[in-house]
């Protein structure tokens, strides 16, 4: 009897601690190298206990996807929205697909000025999720080093004053940070955590 309830013990433990292993894409937009940074953090992650594979979005045919328990959809923040492959990517996504889908972006705004300049990323991944019946497990965003015509940008339309913008550009230029790319994986193992 004891021989039995003992073995029935390590069973249910075995069973506690088993993982799915899961085929995970990790696709990517970057210009500027601070997306691929990112995607690169996620895709180490999950790389420990699941299937996964890394691509640039322009490697990526959408009749793929569906191969995917799992996709994590990057793109760097651009005119305010999400770049325009990325954007292909999701209008090209069919209807209820079979995969859970996470999205994570780089943008060049502080937390003041996201919802002016980098909001409509996050609405896209939504908006995209909701009209096609995506299971949409969330994202992950952080700050990255604006490329020079962004700077630009910035310094004439948004952080006008310069000592203002020499703080900001300071800063931002560090990014992203250890600490973000840290933040990045903590979201890509929080999601396959609940779906395993």
């Amino acid at each position: 009897m004891q021989v039995q309830q003992f073995l029935d013990s390590d069973l249910k433990k075995m069973a506690a601690c088993r993982v799915v292993r899961m085929k995970v894409l990790v696709a990517y937009y970057s210009e500027t190298g601070n997306t691929e940074k990112v995607a690169k953090a996620i895709h180490e992650e999950i790389s420990k206990s699941h299937d996964a594979h890394l691509m640039r979005v322009d490697e990526v045919q959408v009749n793929m996807l569906n191969d995917y328990d799992v996709v994590f959809l990057g793109s760097a923040c651009h005119s305010a929205d999400l770049s325009t492959p990325t954007k292909r990517i999701l209008e090209g996504i069919p209807h209820s697909p079979v995969f859970k889908l996470a999205g994570f972006f780089t943008h060049a705004t502080s937390s003041a000025g996201f919802t002016k300049w980098a909001s409509k990323c996050s609405s896209s991944f939504e908006r995209a999720s909701e009209e096609k019946k995506i299971d949409f497990r969330g994202y992950y965003n952080c700050q990255g080093a604006p490329s020079p015509s962004v700077q630009e940008f910035i310094k004439r339309e948004a952080v006008t004053s310069p000592d203002e913008y020499e703080e900001y550009i300071k800063e931002v230029m560090k990014h992203p940070t250890p600490e973000d790319l840290h933040k990045a994986k903590k979201f890509a193992r929080k999601i396959l955590q609940e779906l395993s």
